[in-house]
């Protein structure tokens, strides 16, 4: 096609599309400049801030109530995130929605000289997934300290499965759950705890909802389960919120200093 043109058009030709692909490797640099530029940037881990508690699936946060109350009695502003509607669409709707509860609460709280510009996050069941999705796609890994999450289904349960099946569908938020959902794939195709935050997960043996019980467990965290504090104890998935060790955990995982398992537990 170029030798049909004269030896001046050819030069004409070649030096714009030498341009272009100059203009294309400036666009591609500029787009790794600006990707490195949005890293992550951890936040103080010995300055707690607020804590948000975000509610499971289909809940409506009064489960979490108690826990908010123990928090406040800890001298910490307590925050119970509201579902978005019934608490069973789009788990990344969902983290969308928890990112705009903390930015909402970041700023009243800076605005009030209280200190630190982060907050923590208690998870709850599906809770802790949204969590996780916030912190990993939607800029929550600046603005996270820690994140607790009881009793998550981060690698799917079977009871979604279950439910899957025999209803013929279930609800989106319910069908992400489902092990090995193009969500949840996606979600630990990588580090399963995306940087920023210092992770720590509570598990009980005795979960009847969450199961496989390990599928709460996420590497790269400080992973407990209810009895290896306290043996011989048998709480439900429903019991999470109100465990003596997830009190504890206020404290020993969500203190100023490094996350910690609880001791001196009353069991």
């Amino acid at each position: 096609m170029l030798e049909a043109l004269s030896p001046q058009r050819r030069r004409v030709v070649l030096g714009t599309g030498g341009l272009v692909l100059i203009l294309v490797l400036a666009l591609v640099v500029t787009g790794v400049v600006r990707s490195r530029a949005a890293a992550v940037q951890p936040v103080p881990q010995d300055q707690p801030g607020p804590v948000l508690l975000v509610p499971g699936y289909g809940g409506t946060g009064s489960s979490l109530e108690p826990l908010a109350a123990a928090l406040r009695a800890q001298g910490r502003q307590a925050v119970v995130v509201p579902p978005v509607g019934d608490g069973t669409g789009d788990l990344a709707a969902q983290a969308e929605h928890l990112g705009q509860v903390a930015a909402d609460v970041l700023l009243r709280h800076v605005q009030g000289d209280a200190g630190a510009a982060s907050v923590d996050v208690i998870g709850y069941s599906a809770g802790g997934v949204v969590a996780r999705l916030w912190v990993r796609e939607d800029g929550g890994g600046s603005v996270a300290r820690r994140v607790l999450t009881l009793g998550a289904p981060q690698h799917g349960t079977s009871q979604a499965a279950l439910g899957s099946q025999l209803a013929g569908g279930c609800p989106v938020a319910c069908e992400q759950l489902v092990p090995d959902s193009d969500l949840l794939r996606r979600l630990n195709a990588r580090d399963e705890t995306p940087a920023g935050p210092a992770w720590i997960t509570l598990r009980s043996t005795s979960d009847q909802v969450v199961t496989p019980v390990d599928s709460a467990a996420l590497d790269g965290a400080l992973n407990v389960t209810v009895q290896d504090v306290c043996p011989g104890t048998t709480p439900g998935h429903p019991d999470l919120p109100t465990n003596a060790v997830t009190l504890a955990l206020l404290t020993s995982a969500l203190g100023a200093a490094p996350p910690a398992v609880p001791t001196d537990v009353r069991c």
